[in-house]
């Protein structure tokens, strides 16, 4: 039980990276999220940089198989 509830929180906060990494990319807007100022302790900051880093991964995946798959077109 508790192992699903992990998982779940887990998911979702990747999903929540991703979202963030999308917006970015169609917006240009980038969270705030100035690692120095939220923490002095580098580890918190190296954490923060790689949860952002896991959505523009999730992302670049993301569009690379829909890019590749007949089920999506790109419109401009």
């Amino acid at each position: 039980m508790m192992f699903g509830r992990l998982t779940h929180y887990a998911f979702d906060a990747v999903l929540f990276s991703a979202f963030l990494a999308g917006v970015k990319r169609s917006t240009g807007l980038t969270p705030s999220v100035d690692s120095d100022k939220i923490s002095d302790n580098k580890e918190v900051q190296k954490w923060i940089n790689n949860y952002l880093g896991v959505g523009e991964w999730v992302m670049d995946q993301s569009v690379a198989v829909m890019g590749s798959s007949a089920w999506f077109e790109r419109r401009r």
